[in-house]
């Protein structure tokens, strides 16, 4: 017998570790990169990561194929061809930088504002804000007004946080757990991490989503909710929590403005608070029957009787609350059948709500301290938790819906305490903590402050002196005045319109506006090879950044090419968004575990230090020495030695002589000491500061020490929203400042200062005889936006986007196996194959999210799926509402925050003709800068 080969059953996997921060999506795990003979050879979670202790999900063990695409830039490029072909003829850096100072330099000695510059999910928003804001531009931000900036406004404007990055669930100790609405992208291994949990303890969960796929797929109960209703049934929930009593009101008394009296005369200060000559908001104390302030020590605030002055009796806001809510309007019955929801379910849900958060109560034998001095021996929780992303606020009524969620948890108590749901330093920071918006420009000066903030009425809202947008993207304007994040999915219609003025330069950075990342995406390609009568382009100029070989590549006039994530160093800063958790404060960072190896003389840069280098060529202030020489040799200088103000800056660990903790002095050594630590910094909170955060003096003090505050900042929650009044008032016709005409009804109707439930916008004016399903997308956890799918090993995961359709829609319309559909809105159709799926609202359909793509780009070959097979659901969507006759432009999108109603896109459905084999529409195909793939991508290292 002929002897067998002895396998090597424990191949030497490495040589060396280098231990980062994973990219592949926004969780930003801790990951070991393991280098053979000098290359990648195998990624694997860190599990000394606080984020993802080891656990490290498909997409970021494909992080090796990301860094070795065929779809990777590899010199600068300027356009020879018609934007839109794809043709582009490489230049030097000098002949790039050159030529980027020589647009944008006399735009900023002229007039900044026609610089437009925006990005996506970079995550150093940072350092772009602060870099647009010495151009002197008051047209930045950065992706969130497309993503979920109503979740994060509601939870400021609520509770000082929302979810995601703002907090998380108790996972240790919750016995409840309501999920709404959440891509399975997003945070996807906390979440798998908590949910584990949860099931291993046998806590209950509760899915809340159109579609049962993902997190949903686990959950105990599923609730097949109808899109664009998640409000009306949150509030319904609350009639019967308020009903049954089962509200926690020594919680309301101590922590909100539940007591504060609202003042009922008519006048320009109806329905604001009553408050003394100090300002303070007044309350009625129970022991006395007057009007006190409402810090006043001794008091007993009472949440139901009001105090009479001059004949007027001004009730406090939780007598407005109840009297809201208790309306027959929200009573179950009443809302069951515009939710898709049971009336009986409904009641089961609140009952089970309240039978854990009152009968399950949590008791931890801690002390602590309030910001009254007033000394507690236990901490107290209500297990109950919930968590919310996109599904609930992509709707034009999503600001509000997500407010009424916050809300629910604060009735019930279980916010900030045990069980519950716990905010993340550096927050929770109420709006005023937060800074006003900005818009002041001049020629050659830098904007006088950040561009984005927290309005607090109406005279922080950014117009000039005609009432006009001083922003691109109309951000802080009447059109959406609470636009925390801006609106960088109007940037295009509106510079294309002209309005409320045209730019010179379209400035972005890893933001594919030509496909995935805008509504309408036909027509934007449209408006960015749109020409006028003369020839030149309606924009004139468009400067584009980023590691891959994407659709927007071809719209750029001068490609600026990024390199990857493991090429690169990034601050995943204090300043941004950081890795912290609900009991630590903790950022990291990425550093370059190899360098840039494209073929040919020029290379790649990292996309900050090009900006960094761009800044320093412009003069601009903060960049430059008083010899006018580079302040930063390049983004890692910046990181270390950047200070936002004395003491403080990129990142918090290690600070002065590598002890300081959020505050001290630059410290050369300290990325070498964030590299020798794993590529993170970690500090944790006191155990007598780890609850009631914004209230707790222990925990105040400790986030002053570490320069999150520079003086405490207690604060109570805003069941009843101050700011919101008073733009009503505004539109009613009180102040100096006032709304046009057109608008008063609407904001006088969405700003409401109670959380309240209204139909989405598409809903009004969409005939659901003709329109009747609703049409929704999601992204799949082993992909992330549009670069996913260009990675060879996330494509045989997830290589095309059928069309799924739920078992009433499959036999109405009599598909069988191997069908295609035509999908029509009011704006145009697509066609997809055809895919039953039962674990579906009965009147909705489906696909994935930012797989599809345009034949040319991500260097994949034109037969390939995700050009044949897929469709972008955003063909259908338009950036604007459709006309009402009156010449105006409305926007599709959320009028309290500006935020994109993805969501609310109404749908028909038809099967198409038999032989259909290729989705459409046909957009063309684009030239590439880049070879085309090799057949099989193989990496051969040396042992």
């Amino acid at each position: 017998m002929p002897s067998q080969p002895a396998p090597d059953l424990s191949p030497q996997v490495s040589d060396e570790v280098r231990k980062t921060t994973c990219y592949m999506c926004a969780c930003r795990c801790g990951i070991n990169v393991h280098m053979k003979g000098g290359k990648v050879a195998y990624i694997e979670g860190n599990r000394d990561h606080p984020v993802n202790k080891g656990v490290l999900c498909a997409k970021g063990s494909a992080g090796i194929m990301q860094h070795n695409s065929p779809a990777r830039l590899r010199a600068p490029l300027k356009r020879i061809g018609p934007r839109g072909s794809g043709k582009f003829r490489e230049i030097t850096w000098d002949e790039a930088l050159q030529t980027a100072v020589d647009w944008l330099k006399p735009l900023r000695q002229t007039a900044p504002e026609k610089l437009a510059f925006f990005t996506g999910r970079d995550q150093s928003q940072s350092f772009t804000g602060w870099w647009a804001q010495a151009f002197g531009t008051p047209n930045w931000a950065a992706h969130g007004g497309f993503c979920s900036v109503n979740m994060a406004a509601a939870g400021i404007y609520t509770m000082g946080g929302a979810f995601w990055e703002f907090g998380q669930p108790d996972w240790d100790r919750t016995k409840l757990f309501l999920l709404f609405g959440v891509a399975e992208d997003h945070d996807s291994n906390p979440i798998k991490m908590g949910l584990g949990k949860l099931k291993a303890r046998g806590a209950r969960v509760i899915g809340v989503n159109p579609i049962r796929s993902g997190y949903n797929a686990i959950a105990d109960d599923w609730v097949a909710i109808t899109p664009g209703t998640d409000g009306l049934f949150i509030l319904s929930l609350v009639h019967e929590l308020l009903r049954a009593g089962k509200i926690d009101l020594g919680y309301l008394v101590r922590y909100t403005n539940a007591p504060y009296l609202v003042n009922a005369a008519a006048g320009p200060e109806k329905g604001l608070f009553l408050r003394d000559a100090d300002g303070k908001p007044l309350v009625r104390d129970r022991n006395t029957g007057q009007a006190v302030a409402w810090d006043t020590p001794g008091i007993s605030p009472d949440l139901g009787k009001g105090v009479e002055i001059g004949g007027v009796t001004h009730l406090p806001v939780f007598r407005h609350l109840a009297d809201r809510y208790l309306s027959n309007d929200y009573a179950p019955d009443q809302v069951a059948e515009r939710c898709g929801i049971p009336a009986a379910r409904i009641r089961a849900i609140a009952a089970e709500i309240a039978r854990v958060a009152f009968e399950e109560e949590i008791t931890i034998n801690q002390p602590w301290t309030d910001f009254r001095g007033v000394k507690h021996d236990k901490m107290i929780g209500r297990p109950v938790a919930m968590h919310a992303m996109r599904g609930i606020s992509a709707h034009s009524n999503g600001f509000q819906t997500a407010r009424a969620l916050h809300m629910l948890q604060i009735l019930i108590g279980s916010v900030e305490t045990p069980g519950g749901f716990r905010f993340k330093p550096p927050y929770p920071k109420p709006p005023e903590a937060h800074p006003r918006p900005h818009a002041g420009h001049a020629p050659g000066q830098p904007l006088d402050g950040p561009h984005l903030g927290y309005p607090l009425g109406p005279e922080h809202l950014l117009l000039d002196d005609a009432g006009q947008p001083k922003r691109i993207d109309k951000a802080f304007s009447w059109d959406a005045p609470l636009s925390a994040h801006g609106m960088m999915h109007m940037v295009i219609s509106n510079a294309h319109a002209g309005d409320p003025y045209p730019i010179d330069t379209l400035f972005l950075y890893m933001a594919n506006m030509a496909w995935n990342s805008s509504m309408n995406t036909s027509a934007v390609m449209d408006m960015l090879t749109d020409q006028n009568d003369d020839g030149s382009y309606k924009i004139p100029r468009i400067i584009y950044s980023d590691a891959y070989s994407s659709e927007m590549v071809a719209y750029a006039d001068l490609i600026l090419p990024d390199t990857t994530y493991l090429e690169r160093h990034d601050c995943i800063s204090l300043l941004d968004r950081p890795i912290c958790e609900a009991e630590a404060l903790a950022d990291s960072i990425r550093w370059p575990v190899v360098p840039p190896d494209r073929p040919g003389h020029e290379g790649v840069r990292p996309f900050q230090s090009v900006l960094l280098d761009l800044g320093a060529r412009l003069g601009l202030p903060g960049m430059v020495l008083e010899d006018g020489s580079a302040k930063f040799g390049d983004y890692a200088d910046y990181i270390t030695n950047h200070e936002r103000r004395p003491g403080v800056g990129p990142l918090a660990g290690f600070r002065g002589n590598g002890d300081g903790k959020g505050r001290g002095a630059p410290n050369p050594d300290q990325i070498a000491r964030y590299i020798e630590n794993g590529g993170f910094w970690i500090d944790h909170i006191p155990a007598e500061a780890q609850f009631y955060k914004p209230w707790n003096a222990a925990y105040q003090d400790w986030a002053v020490e570490r320069g999150i505050y520079d003086s405490p900042q207690p604060y109570v929650f805003n069941l009843y929203s101050e700011p919101l009044r008073k733009f009503q008032l505004a539109a009613e016709g009180h102040g100096h400042r006032q709304p046009p005409d057109h608008l008063r009804a609407r904001l006088i109707e969405t700003m409401d200062p109670l959380p309240i439930w209204y139909p989405t916008f598409t809903d009004d004016v969409t005939d659901p005889a003709e329109y009747p399903l609703h049409a929704l997308t999601q992204r799949p956890m082993a992909h992330y936006h549009s670069w996913g799918s260009q990675n060879a090993w996330l494509r045989q995961i997830h290589g095309h986007t059928p069309l799924y359709v739920s078992g009433e829609i499959w036999r109405a319309h009599g598909f069988k196996k191997g069908d295609w559909a035509i999908l029509s809105s009011p704006h145009g159709k697509i066609t997809l194959p055809v895919v039953r799926m039962d674990a579906l609202n009965p009147h909705t359909v489906w696909t994935w999210n930012a797989i599809a793509k345009r034949r040319g780009a991500w260097a994949l070959d034109d037969d390939a799926p995700e050009a044949t097979k897929s469709q972008l659901l955003n063909h259908l969507i338009h950036e604007l509402m459709p006309p009402k006759g009156d010449g105006l432009r409305w926007a599709n999108s959320d009028p309290v925050t500006g935020q994109a109603a993805w969501y609310d896109l109404r749908v028909r459905i038809e099967k198409a003709p038999a032989g259909q084999s290729v989705s459409h529409p046909h957009t063309g195909a684009q030239d590439s800068p880049v070879p085309p793939a090799p057949q099989t991508v193989a990496q051969h290292v040396k042992d």
